[in-house]
C-alpha cells in the first residue's frame, strides 16, 4: 500500500485552487486547501481528507506559521502556489497601491511559500513545487503590464531555482495556462480604466468573450496540475490548454517580434 500523498494548495477558494483541491482529493490525496477565507468555504469542507487553513500570502509571519502547523499535520510532498489575480490597465491608469499589491500576491506571495518550504523539502531529500504561471509568462498581451512583469518573473524565477533545489532533489514546475472559465474576470480582476487608452481597452475587454469561448474549464487544467505532480519528468513548463498550445506554437514559429506585431495590429490596429 501506497503512502498516502499531501498536496499544499494557496488560493484554494475558487476556480482552479479549488478544482485542484477536488482532483487530488478524489485521487486518495491528503489536501491542505489555504485561502483568506477558509470560514466562508462551505464544498471543501465536506471532503474527507481536506483540512482548511488561514492564509493570506502577503503576510510573511503568517506563512511561516502556517507552513509549520501544515507541516506538523502532514507530511507535504507537493506544494501548488495557486493565490494570484489579475490586474488590468494602462500603467498610467495603475496606483502605486495597485502595483504593489499585485507584486506583492503574484510574485512575492509565491516566492515566500516557497522559501518557508525548501527546509522541509531539503531535510526529506524530495518534494515538488508546482506554480500557476499564464501563457501571459511568455508573451504579453496589452494593459497587463504589471500583470505580466509577475509572470514572466516566475517563469524565469522557477527556472534559476530549478539549479538550486536540484541539489537537494526538490523539483520545481510551472502551469501556464491560457484562459480559464472561472470567475476570474469577475471577483479575480482588478480594472482600471484611463481616458487616454479608452479605444484600446474597449478593444481588449470586447475580446474577453472570444477568449472566453477558447477557455479550459478548470478542471482541464487541474487534470495538468496531477500529471505534473505525479509525471516524475525533468520538465519545468506545462503549457495548459488548447487556447495557450495555440497561441505557444503560433509565436514559436513567426518569432517574437513577429507575433507581437501580429497582437497589436489586432488591438492597435496598425
Amino acid at each position: 500500500m501506497n503512502m498516502q500523498k499531501t498536496i499544499f494548495i494557496t488560493g484554494a477558494s475558487s476556480g482552479l485552487g479549488k478544482a485542484t483541491a477536488k482532483l487530488f482529493q478524489s485521487k486518495g490525496w491528503n489536501v491542505i486547501a489555504t485561502m483568506r477565507n477558509p470560514e466562508r468555504e462551505t464544498e471543501l469542507t465536506k471532503l474527507e481528507n481536506v483540512t482548511l487553513l488561514s492564509l493570506d500570502v502577503t503576510n510573511w509571519e503568517q506563512i511561516k506559521d502556517v507552513v509549520a502547523k501544515a507541516n506538523d499535520l502532514k507530511n507535504i510532498d507537493v506544494v501548488f502556489n495557486n493565490a494570484g489575480y489579475g490586474l488590468m490597465g494602462a500603467l498610467e491608469a495603475l496606483s502605486d497601491e495597485q502595483i504593489v499589491r499585485q507584486i506583492n500576491t503574484n510574485l512575492l506571495g509565491v516566492m515566500r511559500i516557497t522559501k518557508a518550504f525548501i527546509p522541509y523539502f531539503r531535510k526529506k531529500k524530495n518534494g515538488l513545487f508546482i506554480t500557476t504561471t499564464s501563457i501571459g509568462g511568455s508573451l504579453a498581451f496589452p494593459l497587463h503590464s504589471v500583470y505580466q512583469a509577475t509572470k514572466f518573473g516566475l517563469e524565469g524565477w522557477s527556472e534559476s531555482l530549478s539549479f538550486e533545489l536540484s541539489l537537494h532533489n526538490i523539483g520545481i514546475k510551472t502551469i501556464a495556462p491560457g484562459a480559464i472559465a472561472t470567475n476570474f474576470t469577475g471577483r479575480s480582476l482588478d480594472k482600471s480604466s484611463h481616458a487616454e487608452y479608452q479605444e484600446l481597452e474597449e478593444k481588449l475587454f470586447g475580446n474577453v468573450d472570444e477568449m472566453m469561448n477558447a477557455a479550459s474549464a478548470p478542471e482541464q487544467i487541474a487534470d495538468i496540475i496531477y500529471e505534473a505532480a505525479t509525471d516524475g519528468k525533468d520538465q519545468i513548463r506545462y503549457i495548459a490548454g488548447t487556447d495557450a498550445e495555440n497561441m505557444f506554437q503560433t509565436r514559436t514559429q513567426m518569432g517574437s517580434e513577429e507575433f507581437r506585431k501580429l497582437i497589436r495590429k489586432q488591438f492597435v490596429g496598425h
